[in-house]
């Protein structure tokens, strides 16, 4: 099965753009988060090494190491939320003529289903690391890219917001009561920090131009 990562950006986004359900809103958010992180790393790039700017060598290595993980970890969730969206089809088109047929597509759908809900919750969980890194870089890297701070705040805001969205919408498939509140309330628990980062980063950014 081709990789959507491997796609040149005109190819993904005539997929994205088709009458395909996938990819979708999942895939985007991480995409979005990707380019988020690469931004503020680019950044702490143009940063380290230069003179004038000794005072935020460590803060900016560090952005550079800790964004080199994210985005792999980013690029990763791409292709994982459409693979975890292809896994929900594929059960609910499995055999149900028989009880023991309905039993199996039953809990094939509800594996799939709760799949289908972490994949976009572990990309909250790596927005919320890839805005602590965002925040870290604020007034301590070079001021002539300040801006691009800014979006790759808004990229990754939008990547926060848009993976929620991927996780709400499956949330009542999950049967199991319990792991379906665990779940919510840690997601509107990122939702509360990773916002506030966000606002934050993009706000004094704007203030600074």
């Amino acid at each position: 099965m081709k990789k959507l990562i491997d796609l040149d950006i005109r190819t993904y986004m005539g997929d994205l753009a088709s009458n395909s359900p996938a990819p979708g809103g999942g895939s985007a958010s991480a995409l979005a988060g990707a380019q988020g992180i690469a931004l503020v790393m680019m950044v702490a790039e143009l940063t380290v090494g230069k003179e004038r700017y000794a005072e935020y060598e460590e803060v900016c290595q560090r952005a550079i190491s800790g964004g080199r993980e994210i985005l792999n970890d980013f690029l990763k969730a791409i292709d994982d939320d459409t693979e975890a969206y292809n896994k929900v089809g594929a059960a609910f088109k499995l055999p149900k003529a028989t009880e023991e047929e309905k039993s199996v597509r039953s809990a094939e759908i509800q594996d799939a289903t709760v799949l289908a809900t972490r994949v976009p919750l572990h990309t909250m969980e790596i927005t919320i690391r890839a805005l602590k890194i965002a925040e870290s870089v604020v007034g301590m890297s070079n001021p002539n890219c300040a801006s691009d701070i800014g979006v790759g705040a808004l990229n990754l805001k939008a990547a926060l917001l848009g993976a929620w969205l991927n996780v709400k919408i499956n949330l009542p498939g999950i049967k199991d009561e319990a792991l379906q509140k665990e779940i919510s309330d840690h997601a509107r628990d990122m939702i509360a920090e990773g916002e506030k980062i966000a606002d934050y980063c993009y706000r004094t950014i704007e203030g600074e131009l």
